[in-house]
């Protein structure tokens, strides 16, 4: 199973686009989450390598999707440690699709 890769557009604090990559869409809990990659222009590097961003999905009054910063350390780490077990999942597969 392949990762389809989308470019997601979001608007910083700073009132700026700022570009990712949309990496995976995870339910854990009772919640949704995107975890994206943030797509560094090259003069503008001030990340880590590999660093990834996840919000929590809610709706708005009207319905709409609107992307949530988590700042309960807590289950920031548990959504992290969920998305590294599907990746480490999905290299497992990739692997295995490999080796046939």
């Amino acid at each position: 199973m392949e990762m389809e890769s989308h470019v997601i557009e979001l608007i910083d604090e700073n009132n700026e686009v700022v570009q990712f990559e949309h990496l995976l869409t995870l339910d854990f809990g009772d919640r949704e989450y995107m975890v994206l990659l943030p797509m560094e222009e090259e003069d503008d590097i001030d990340t880590e390598e590999g660093e990834v961003v996840i919000l929590r999905v809610e709706q708005d009054d009207e319905g709409n999707d609107i992307y949530v910063s988590i700042e309960d350390e807590e289950e920031l780490e548990e959504v992290f440690q969920a998305f590294l077990q599907v990746m480490a999942q999905e290299e497992a597969f990739d692997d295995d699709e490999e080796d046939r």
